[in-house]
């Protein structure tokens, strides 16, 4: 049975029966948990769990109000004696970091942003140095201003001499100066020195090529809200830029922006992008401007600057011809040329690969032909590629090869003898024939077997394999070829004088 709590005198015990039958002592030594329960009990304190790691400790029965007395006037004077300890938890202390000092992590604290008073810095460096770009960029690199924090800002100053408003291109508040790009005249000479300036200042700072970047999208995006002479000026400087090979800026930060419908639509990208390749085309070739097309992914979609109710290849060489630019129409006309070719090659391909009836691809042929204006040499020489992609070649058995290529002639004769129908036409079939045994080298051995399946099937003309042996102009494997074809020129001759 658990006893009362007792405490008479200097020496009082106070004891707590536990399950296990042990009291547990507490006295002048160190204060336990069931000291900490007598003493709450005493005090009609309910605790209503047990204290972690004590869970076989049982109430203790109430005392007398006697005993509440005598308990909490003794415990009341041990809390004096030793204040440091806690009589109502673990006397076990808390691990403390004594004589170790906690740092505080510093916080970069950052600065505001204030763009007005970085425009207002540079412009006052342009107005001290009278607008001389050559001192204005001196004194730029020898400057303390933040350009990495205000790069944009600092392009919005070059191009239109102070702080334009967030999303537009209206002035914002603030002094300006008057040496921008758009303040020049519409001419390569006086807009020059702004690209030349522009590219010392990005030998030093070359992370500001982003920051051009992003201006010049911007302002491209926005070509509508430019008069007519602004966006010749911004043309002359793009094209300079790229004429003096600016670093790192990219052709399609130029090209794509330019693609927004409603510029397109009226007409805006078609006038930039004429003063942009007539002023690029003054030091450079068209092989330079169609690399800058290539890497602007615009190569094959001159088109898209175009309004869409004039997007068409008549429309192209009539603007550009008027302009002057008449080498890049004959290279726009070549292109078109070029994927009309591709075009007809792969219906070909594919009809031939299904064997589809001769007659119908022969109707296919004749139709892509009269649709894409192509000339009878290109036809020929097509059709001959495409026999010859469609044969199921052998791995390194010759014969297999040779069957598989004579069998394809023999099949597909018909459809060659539809198009040549002249001896220009033949002889430019044996030509076609004579480059390719040439260049590939399974068919190298074939080529005296071919003229001659040809002109069996009725292909190609006597004459016209004779004027080949004979004057043949293309020199590629031609003194092998004619020695293979000796043989046959000579069994011709022969029926010829006997005829």
């Amino acid at each position: 049975m658990p006893r009362n709590v007792a405490g008479d005198g200097e020496g009082a015990t106070f004891a707590v029966r536990v399950d296990d039958g042990k009291d547990a002592e507490a006295g002048d030594g160190e204060a336990t948990r069931g000291k900490e329960y007598a003493i709450r009990n005493a005090l009609e304190l309910t605790i209503p769990t047990p204290i972690k790691g004590s869970t076989n400790i049982t109430r203790v029965p109430s005392c007398s109000r006697r005993e509440k007395g005598r308990i909490l006037s003794r415990f009341l004077v041990l809390s004096c004696l030793e204040p440091s300890r806690s009589w109502f938890m673990s006397s076990k202390e808390k691990p403390t970091l004594g004589g170790t000092r906690i740092k505080t992590r510093k916080r970069n604290i950052t600065a505001p942003l204030d763009p007005a008073a970085f425009a207002d810095a540079v412009v006052q460096i342009y107005l001290e140095n009278a607008g001389d770009l050559e001192l204005v960029a001196k004194n730029v690199e020898s400057s303390d201003l933040n350009f990495s924090r205000y790069g944009d800002t600092f392009f919005e100053v070059v191009f239109t001499g102070g702080r334009t408003q967030p999303g537009t291109i209206k002035p914002d508040e603030g002094e300006r100066h008057p040496c921008s790009v758009l303040d020049c005249h519409p001419k390569r000479e006086a807009i020059l020195p702004s690209v030349l300036y522009i590219q010392k200042i990005l030998r030093r700072r070359p992370f500001l090529i982003k920051n051009l970047e992003n201006v010049m999208r911007k302002f491209l995006q926005s070509l509508e809200l430019f008069e007519e002479n602004e966006r010749k000026k911004l043309a002359i400087f793009t094209a300079l830029t790229f004429s003096q090979k600016l670093s790192g800026l990219p052709p399609e930060t130029v090209f794509q922006p330019l693609l927004k419908d409603n510029l397109v639509a009226k007409g805006l990208v078609l006038s930039f992008i004429t003063d942009f390749f007539k002023e690029y085309l003054v030091d450079n070739s068209l092989d330079d401007l169609i690399s800058i097309l290539k890497r602007g992914k615009m190569e094959d979609n001159l088109l898209d600057f175009f309004p869409s109710a004039r997007r068409s290849a008549e429309c192209f060489s009539e603007h550009f011809t008027k302009e002057g630019l008449l080498a890049l129409v004959e290279y726009h006309e070549k292109k078109i040329f070029e994927v009309k070719l591709k075009e007809m090659k792969s219906a070909l391909t594919t009809q031939i690969a299904e064997e589809t009836d001769i007659s119908e691809v022969i109707e296919t042929a004749k139709q892509r032909v009269k649709d894409a204006n192509l000339p009878d040499v290109e036809v020929v020489r097509i059709l001959w590629d495409v026999l010859m992609d469609a044969v199921q070649w052998s791995g390194k058995n010759q014969q297999q090869n040779a069957n598989a290529a004579l069998r394809q002639v023999k099949t597909w004769a018909g459809l060659l003898n539809a198009f040549c129908t002249s001896g220009k036409l033949e002889l430019e079939l044996m030509y076609k024939v004579q480059i390719q045994c040439y260049e590939d080298a399974k068919l190298m051995k074939l080529f005296p077997e071919i003229i001659r399946s040809l002109y069996e099937l009725d292909v190609l003309a006597e004459d016209t394999i004779l004027l080949w042996f004979r004057k043949g102009a293309n020199p590629k494997g031609r003194q092998t070829f004619v020695k293979a074809l000796e043989p046959f020129v000579n069994w011709l001759e022969e029926a010829e004088e006997e005829e």
